[in-house]
């Protein structure tokens, strides 16, 4: 579709949604109300920025089903977050809503390799979380068979890999990664599987872990995007380029924003992303603000599609560590020690202030390879990571090396950080 075309049957979608969730969604009429905006001023695309944003707290507020715009005997699914920071969010589907859910995923999967003559392992959570029964939903409307393995027990994962033989895996990349690990450790070759693509989603991820990924399992490893609030898996991902994931503009209206003064950032600049819902009966939502950082490319795809892209996201507004006035993302140190070979892609950053000062520690595996017992080469290994997190992220961070399989595994989204500042 051609953007003009496109940004027509948005203002047409976005009035039609607006006009029905005033009508229908106390808290939005009062919103709206409060903003002094009313249904019929919506005129122009631009004209969005007038409506309110809408929070997490929001949907806490409104907990279970407060945010709901159609009646409970229309509802055909209820879904949520997982609650780990609070009240979980809940969200709601109509059939339609699974149907649009099923073609959004279905696209980001062609775009990245799936035909119907594939065999699709599924080793993500099914239950509350959105990304198990997303990505069935889509792999179904693309035709492919599918091996719904959920997450956990490795040892079955890779029975069934060796079994039924996949071509593609979906599920968490740290979850990828830990599946080629056990692999390697029951004496076989990850490479040597018969994976050939993989898409992944759920947590944040660089381009060093696609690239370890893709050694260790000798695939394509394909990066999607979405969050429950908005609608799970299906926002956006990648075509077979790589090069940034595909917004599905025809069913969000997506902003780039400054999180501090909230004004829009310039394309390639990094800024929070902001969603509104164009499609969704059962739980529409205005001016979303996700808290993940990420850029936006309005540039021609070679792949043909016209939408924009968005990149990986790089951390989160509220996440962002702030160590002696310098901000540090996760992601950052991800990046800096996926690029010293002989360091595993398994950390964990602790933060903490035993004094007056902020401190912050990285705790890496070192792989089995690369163990000495002379302490100058671990002293050196050490050095090389020290340096590479403060070539990347400008501060000095205490890193410890650890033996191979030290720190914990996680089957879906893995723990990162630990923030002792916040539990004091």
């Amino acid at each position: 579709m051609e953007p003009k075309d496109r940004e027509i049957l948005q203002l047409k979608r976005l009035q039609d949604v607006v006009t029905r969730i005033y009508n229908t969604v106390p808290f939005y009429k009062d919103a709206f109300d409060k903003a002094h905006v009313r249904p019929e001023d919506i005129s122009s695309l631009d004209d969005l920025k007038r409506l309110p944003f809408t929070v997490k707290e929001d949907l806490r507020q409104n907990y279970p089903l407060g945010l709901v715009a159609v009646p409970h005997s229309e509802l055909a699914r209820i879904h949520g977050s997982s609650g780990t920071t609070g009240k979980p969010t809940l969200v709601a589907y109509t059939r339609n809503d699974i149907e649009t859910w099923a073609n959004l995923c279905a696209r980001f999967l062609v775009a990245g390799g799936l035909r119907k003559e594939h065999f699709v392992q599924i080793s993500f959570g099914y239950g509350l979380f959105t990304g198990g029964f997303g990505l069935h939903y889509g792999v179904e409307k693309v035709g492919a068979t599918i091996i719904p393995a959920a997450s956990g027990n490795t040892a079955r994962q890779i029975l069934l890999i060796q079994d039924l033989k996949p071509d593609v895996l979906i599920c968490t990349p740290s979850y990828a990664l830990n599946i080629a690990e056990s692999a390697q450790e029951a004496g076989l070759n990850p490479s040597d599987l018969s994976l050939k693509y993989g898409h992944f989603g759920g947590e944040m991820w660089t381009d060093d872990m696609r690239k370890e990924i893709e050694e260790q399992l000798g695939i394509m490893a394909f990066n999607n995007y979405g969050l429950s609030e908005v609608i799970g898996p299906g926002v956006s991902g990648e075509c077979y380029l790589q090069n940034g994931m595909h917004i599905q503009e025809d069913h969000f209206i997506v902003e780039c924003l400054n999180p501090t003064t909230l004004e829009p950032v310039k394309y390639g600049e990094y800024g929070e992303l902001v969603f509104t819902s164009l499609t969704k009966e059962a739980f529409p939502i205005i001016r979303y603000r996700t808290r993940d950082l990420a850029q936006l490319d309005s540039s021609p795809c070679p792949c043909g599609r016209t939408t924009k892209r968005m990149s990986r996201v790089k951390g989160r507004s509220d996440d962002m560590l702030i160590i002696r006035g310098v901000n540090v993302f996760p992601s950052q140190i991800e990046e800096a020690i996926l690029q010293v070979p002989g360091i595993a892609p398994h950390y964990l950053i602790e933060v903490s202030r035993p004094h007056i000062l902020d401190e912050i520690s990285v705790k890496v595996e070192v792989q089995p390879g690369f163990i000495s017992d002379k302490m100058s080469e671990m002293q050196a290994l050490r050095d090389k990571v020290l340096r590479k997190i403060h070539d990347i992220t400008g501060i000095h961070i205490n890193v410890e090396l650890l033996a191979p399989n030290s720190l914990e595994r996680s089957t879906g989204k893995a723990c990162r950080v630990i923030d002792h500042r916040k539990m004091s």
